[in-house]
C-alpha cells in the first residue's frame, strides 16, 4: 500500500504545482504589495523521517523577524499579518509545502513537521512515529483544526500543548502508522478540502 502513497504524492504534487501556479503567483505578489520589506517565503527547519532536519516552505503570514522557532500557534498569534491571517484561514500558507511533497521531504498525509524539540525527544514506542513522513494533513491535524482557538483560551498554552495536545497527536499518529490505509489518506485528504468531520479511531476528528 505504501507505493500507492509514493506515487499519488509525486503524480499529485506536480500536477497541483502546475495546476495551482497562477494562484501561487498570485499570492506572492499580494505578500510583496501587502507586506514588503521581507520574503514571500517562509522557511525553517523541521523534523522530518526518521528524525532527519529538512527545510520546509510556506507563504510568510508574520511580520519580518517575527517568525519564532516554537511551534506553538498561539505564541505568534500577534506577529500574523492581516493577509497573513487570511492566508492560514483558508491554508494558501501551506501551498508552498506541494514542493516539500514533490522533493519527497513530506507527504499529503502524515503528522504535521515539528520543529526540533519535539518529535526528535520522542522515547519508547513513540519513536517509531518517525517511521512517517511528515504530512501536509493527517488525522492529527483534522482533530485539532482549531487548535489556535484552544490555546487562547488555555492559561498556559505551552504547558498544555506539552501535556494534553502534543501526547494526544503522537497516539493518533501511532495507530495510523499501524493501521495505514490508502482509502483513509483519500478521505483525510478530502475532509481537509471540504471541512467536514470523519469517524477514525473510533472517534470524530
Amino acid at each position: 500500500m505504501m507505493i500507492l502513497k509514493f506515487i499519488f504524492d509525486k503524480s499529485a504534487s506536480f500536477i497541483g504545482l502546475i495546476f495551482l501556479s497562477p494562484l501561487l503567483i498570485i499570492v506572492g505578489m499580494l505578500i510583496k504589495i501587502k507586506m514588503p520589506g521581507g520574503p514571500v517565503f517562509f522557511k525553517q527547519k523541521r523534523v522530518g523521517q526518521h528524525g532527519r532536519l529538512f527545510t520546509i516552505y510556506k507563504f510568510r503570514s508574520m511580520t519580518v523577524g517575527g517568525e519564532s522557532s516554537s511551534s506553538i500557534a498561539a505564541t505568534e498569534e500577534s506577529r500574523v499579518t492581516p493577509l497573513g491571517l487570511k492566508l492560514r484561514r483558508y491554508k494558501l500558507d501551506e501551498l508552498p509545502e506541494l514542493w516539500n511533497v514533490l522533493k519527497g521531504d513530506m507527504s499529503f498525509v502524515g503528522p504535521r513537521p515539528d520543529v526540533p524539540g519535539y518529535a526528535d525527544k520522542l522515547q519508547g514506542d513513540d519513536i517509531e512515529v518517525l517511521e512517517l513522513k511528515p504530512g501536509i494533513t493527517g488525522p492529527a491535524s483534522l482533530k485539532y483544526r482549531d487548535e489556535e482557538y484552544v490555546l487562547s483560551k488555555v492559561e498556559n498554552p505551552q504547558k498544555y500543548n506539552d501535556e494534553v495536545i502534543y501526547p494526544d497527536k503522537v497516539r493518533i499518529n501511532l495507530y495510523y502508522l499501524r493501521h495505514y490505509s490508502f482509502i483513509d489518506d483519500i478521505r483525510f485528504i478530502l475532509c481537509t478540502i471540504m471541512g467536514k468531520k470523519m469517524l477514525y479511531a473510533g472517534e470524530m476528528i
